[in-house]
């Protein structure tokens, strides 16, 4: 596809609707609202690859490798068949060909950066004054890519946040959280690109996934091998179908033969709510014991039906006593553990827990907390993390937009904004060129500040007419998101 066909229809025209002399449109990308509770900080991630992607492979490619005449041709055919008569033109996508490169600055903050809300992410302008149109034409392109990976990565490090407290107030295993939030959310992204993008996010906080393409993603685009650093992992695990192929009554044969023949050693999952999650934990477990605790490895229980909370943790008000006590609590009593020196339980190596389907930010929290006053560690359950985290947000989660700030017609600088009357702040937009700061850690926002002042700041160059100046790697990403959280904590 031409990719200068990947924008929304209303953009093609905006050249000619600029004022007569235009030569310069200086735009931002800025998170301007929060609708998580608690949340009032953004995670930047996503812009290197879009900058990788599509401005450079997909225009490459699709755009000035192809003959003029051919995506010319194609770039008419489409606009005159949509808008129908119509005096758009082609000598301006003709002249973006003939140039060869995108004339473009991108300036950026670091990917990985804790970006307060309606503190800019990145600025876009464009450097020859002819194509001062191509700097919002690429806001709808801009927006479909970057929004998703900010926001998968803000919410892995709010459930992080979550699962770092608890282990350190009830663990002795604080390592244990990397692997604690585990990526189940592939099968419901709308899409491959925004199951990588977002499960990418996620590996920015967490090691877990079962997103493999994400382990991809980061080696081509962010600089990660997984030769030579733990990128994202997983273990065997098994699903209903291999269970019911077992039948019903051959379910402890099933559990048997999984943990002896085919996973003699290491870690296995097994979905343990097939039929009866209580007959695998008050009957066949106890009769596996002595084979599970002379395993070298852990057997994890997978129950993922039902309240997790409830499941897990137990429900106080319920009849009978198994399901008063729950998933970690019948572990413990078939297979016993230590009390660690915080004074929390923690089970035997051997046994272990996820739950892998409904969990949210809301009953992590419960989770962990039920779990503390039953006097149990955190880190004795992984948590599943699904396509309702991930895929039930939009842009809006985050309020982001690219607008435009600033421009020059007839040379003369314009510092330009929006602030709509009938409108509570949200789309308040800031005024002219723009300087980033840090102050104790956290950036802070200048606006109508000179060429000069804009030459400084923390927004620095990643991008200039067609060449990637700035190549960041996954660990330098994953080093300023732990820094962030070590500022947000002191």
């Amino acid at each position: 596809m031409n990719p200068l066909l990947m924008t929304d229809g209303y953009k093609v025209d905006h050249r000619r609707q600029y004022p007569e002399g235009t030569t310069l449109v200086y735009s931002n990308w800025t998170p301007r609202k929060s609708r998580i509770e608690g949340v009032e900080e953004v995670i930047f991630f996503g812009l290197q690859y879009f900058i990788k992607k599509y401005i450079l492979e997909d225009f490459e490619r699709d755009f000035f490798s192809q003959p003029k005449d051919k995506v010319v041709a194609q770039y008419s055919r489409r606009i005159n068949n949509y808008l129908g008569p119509n005096s758009v033109g082609t000598e301006h996508i003709a002249a973006l060909h003939d140039l060869g490169y995108i004339p473009m600055v991108i300036k950026a903050l670091p990917e990985g950066a804790a970006v307060p809300i309606r503190v800019p992410m990145f600025t876009m302008y464009n450097t020859l004054p002819e194509f001062f149109w191509l700097t919002n034409y690429f806001e709808t392109l801009v927006s479909s890519v970057v929004w998703m990976p900010c926001t998968s990565a803000t919410i892995a490090r709010a459930y992080r946040r979550i699962l770092d407290r608890y282990a350190a107030e009830t663990s002795v295993a604080p390592g244990f959280v990397d692997w604690q939030g585990h990526d189940f959310s592939m099968r419901g992204m709308a899409g491959i690109e925004a199951a990588v993008l977002s499960g990418s996010g996620h590996l920015l906080s967490f090691s877990g996934t079962d997103t493999i393409p994400a382990i991809d993603f980061l080696e081509q685009y962010y600089g990660a091998n997984s030769d030579q650093e733990l990128i994202g992992g997983s273990v065997a695990a098994t699903e209903h179908s291999v269970m019911c192929m077992g039948t019903t009554e051959g379910e402890l044969h099933t559990f048997k033969r999984l943990i002896t023949e085919i996973y003699p050693s290491g870690i296995v999952s097994i979905v343990s709510d097939t039929w009866d999650l209580w007959k695998v934990l008050l009957d066949y477990l106890p009769q596996l014991k002595q084979v599970i605790l002379d395993r070298e490895g852990k057997v994890v229980i997978r129950p993922d039906s039902g309240d997790p909370v409830d499941i897990l943790c137990g429900k106080a008000d319920a009849t009978e006593v198994h399901v008063r006590k729950g998933v970690i609590e019948l572990l413990w009593d078939t297979f016993g553990g230590v009390v660690n020196e915080k004074g929390y339980k923690e089970l035997v190596p051997q046994i272990g827990a996820i739950y892998g389907d409904s969990i949210t930010l809301e009953r992590a929290v419960q989770i962990c907390e039920r779990l503390k006053a039953k006097g149990f560690a955190s880190t004795n359950v992984v948590l599943g993390i699904g396509s309702f985290t991930y895929q039930y947000n939009t842009r809006d989660t985050f309020g982001f937009a690219m607008k435009a700030t600033y421009g020059e017609v007839n040379g003369e600088g314009r510092a330009i904004y929006k602030d709509p009357v009938t409108d509570d702040g949200t789309k308040k937009s800031a005024k002219g060129l723009m300087k980033i700061v840090r102050t104790d850690g956290r950036y802070q926002l200048q606006d109508e500040v000179s060429w000069a002042e804009e030459k400084t700041g923390e927004l620095k160059e990643v991008f200039r007419d067609g060449k990637l100046l700035i190549d960041d790697t996954l660990s330098a990403i994953r080093a300023r998101v732990r820094a962030a959280e070590q500022v947000l904590q002191d």
